[in-house]
C-alpha cells in the first residue's frame, strides 16, 4: 500500500480540525504542523484553508446515517429511528456544523457550488430512505425529505450555538418532527400548493454563480493530459466530455461503458445513471464513440483490475489522485493567478450541453440534479447565446 501523499495529508489533517473545532478556529499552521508540512506547502496545493475546505466538500463521500431496518414497527417509529441517525451524524460534530452552515455566505462561488450539491445528495439519499418507511407510492416524499433535512439541521445549529432551545430536549424534538411529518403524510386534506415549499435553510446556497471554463483553457488541459499518458487522457475526456465529477468517476468500472458507433456511454453509480461521453468537446472533436481517449486507454490496460481508472500502484484511483492529476494538467496556464477545479468542468459541460440545445428536463436526467438546481446553468448558457450573438454582429459592417 503506498503512504498517503502530501495532498492527502493536508486534506486529512484539516478534515479532522474542522470537525474537532470548526473552520473558523482552524488555522493553516495547525493543518500544516497535522500533516507534518510546512504552510508554503499548504499555500502551494490549496492557496489557503478555504481550498482545502474546497476539496474536502467535492471528496467527501455522500452522508449516510446508519439505518435499522425495523420491520413490523409502525411508521412513526421508522422515521423516529432514522431522524435520530441524522441528528447523531450532526451531533458529532457541532463546531463544524456552526461554522460550515454560519459561515456559508462567505465562501467563493466554487465552495458554495460544492455545499449545494453535497446538500442535493444528502436530499436525494433521504428522500429513498423515506419512500422505503413510508411505502414507494408515498407522493410527497421529496417535499418530507426537503422538510427533514431542514429541521434536522436548523435543531442541530441551535443546539451548536447554545442559543435558547425551541424544544424541551432531543426527545422532545424528535417527537414533534414526527408528529408534524406523519400528520402530513397520512392527510387527506388539500393543501395549499406552496404547503411544501423548500425551506431557505435547506438551500443556503440556492442561486450559485456557474464558473464554467473558457474554450481555450479546456483545450489547453485536454492536450496537457494527452502529454502525460493514455489515462490521463481518458481522464480528462470523462470530466470535460461527460460532466462527472471525481467522487462519481471513482466508482467507474471497465463493465460500465457500452460503446459502438453510434453512441459512448457511462453507467454512473451514484446517483445512478447514463451519461453519454461526447465526441465534441468545445467545437473540437477528441475521436468517435467507438475509437476515443477512453476506449485507447483501456483496449492497452494488461492488469486485471476491474476499476476503470487506477493509480501507480495498480489500485482503484481516488478522488484525491484525480485532483493530482488535474494540477498537473492546467500546470503552466495562464490563469491570472485563477485556481480552476474539477466540479468546474462539470459546469463547463452542463453549459455547453445547454447551448447545443438540451432541454433543462433532459439534463436533469443526464446529471441527476433537480430542475430548479440547473437553473442557473441556463442563465449562464443564455449568457454566452447573447455574447456569441453581439460579436457576430460586430463583426458585421455597419448599415449607414
Amino acid at each position: 500500500m503506498s503512504s498517503p501523499s502530501t495532498r492527502q495529508r493536508l486534506t486529512q489533517a484539516a478534515l479532522e480540525l474542522f470537525l474537532s473545532q470548526g473552520i473558523s478556529h482552524t488555522t493553516t499552521r495547525q493543518i500544516a504542523n497535522m500533516a507534518e508540512v510546512n504552510e508554503a506547502t499548504l499555500f502551494r496545493n490549496f492557496g489557503n484553508k478555504y481550498g482545502l475546505l474546497l476539496a474536502i466538500l467535492q471528496e467527501a463521500p455522500a452522508l449516510e446515517p446508519q439505518i435499522t431496518q425495523l420491520y413490523g414497527e409502525p411508521q412513526s417509529d421508522s422515521l423516529r429511528a432514522y431522524a435520530s441517525n441524522c441528528l447523531s451524524l450532526l451531533e458529532q460534530f457541532p463546531n463544524f456544523v456552526r461554522s460550515l452552515i454560519g459561515e456559508a455566505d462567505q465562501y467563493p462561488p466554487e465552495h458554495q457550488q460544492a455545499l449545494q450539491h453535497r446538500v442535493s445528495e444528502i436530499r436525494q439519499t433521504m428522500t429513498q430512505h423515506l419512500k422505503q418507511m413510508l411505502g414507494e407510492g408515498t407522493p410527497s416524499a421529496a417535499e418530507l425529505a426537503n422538510i427533514l433535512a431542514s429541521l434536522v439541521v436548523g435543531y442541530a445549529v441551535i443546539e451548536a450555538t447554545g442559543g435558547q432551545s425551541l424544544w424541551q430536549g432531543r426527545d422532545d424534538f424528535l417527537d414533534s418532527l414526527v408528529s408534524v411529518l406523519t400528520r402530513t403524510q397520512g392527510s387527506t386534506t388539500e393543501l395549499p400548493s406552496d404547503a411544501f415549499d423548500e425551506p431557505e435553510i435547506a438551500h443556503p446556497t440556492s442561486k450559485p454563480r456557474v464558473a464554467d471554463l473558457p474554450a481555450s483553457w479546456v483545450h489547453f488541459m485536454m492536450k496537457q493530459a494527452r502529454s502525460l499518458g493514455h489515462q490521463d487522457y481518458a481522464l480528462a475526456l470523462v470530466l470535460f466530455g461527460a460532466g462527472l465529477l471525481p467522487r462519481e468517476i471513482i466508482h467507474l468500472e471497465r463493465s460500465h461503458q457500452i460503446c459502438d458507433k453510434t453512441q459512448h456511454i457511462l453507467q454512473v453509480v451514484n446517483p445512478s445513471r447514463q451519461v453519454p461521453v461526447n465526441q465534441w468537446i468545445l467545437g473540437k472533436r477528441y475521436g468517435s464513440y467507438s475509437n476515443n481517449p477512453l476506449t485507447k486507454w483501456l483496449k492497452l490496460r494488461k492488469d486485471d483490475e476491474a476499476a476503470m481508472f487506477i493509480n501507480d500502484a495498480g489500485e482503484p484511483i481516488t478522488a484525491a489522485d484525480i485532483h493530482d492529476r488535474w494540477d498537473l494538467w492546467w500546470e503552466g496556464l495562464e490563469v491570472g493567478g485563477i485556481t480552476p477545479h474539477p466540479v468546474q468542468a462539470q459546469q463547463t459541460w452542463c453549459v455547453e450541453m445547454l447551448m447545443r440545445g438540451i432541454a433543462l428536463e433532459n439534463l436533469s436526467i443526464l446529471t441527476g440534479f433537480e430542475i430548479a438546481e440547473l437553473e442557473p446553468y441556463g442563465q449562464r448558457a443564455r449568457e454566452k447565446s447573447a455574447i456569441a450573438a453581439a460579436t457576430q454582429l460586430d463583426r458585421k459592417k455597419p448599415i449607414p
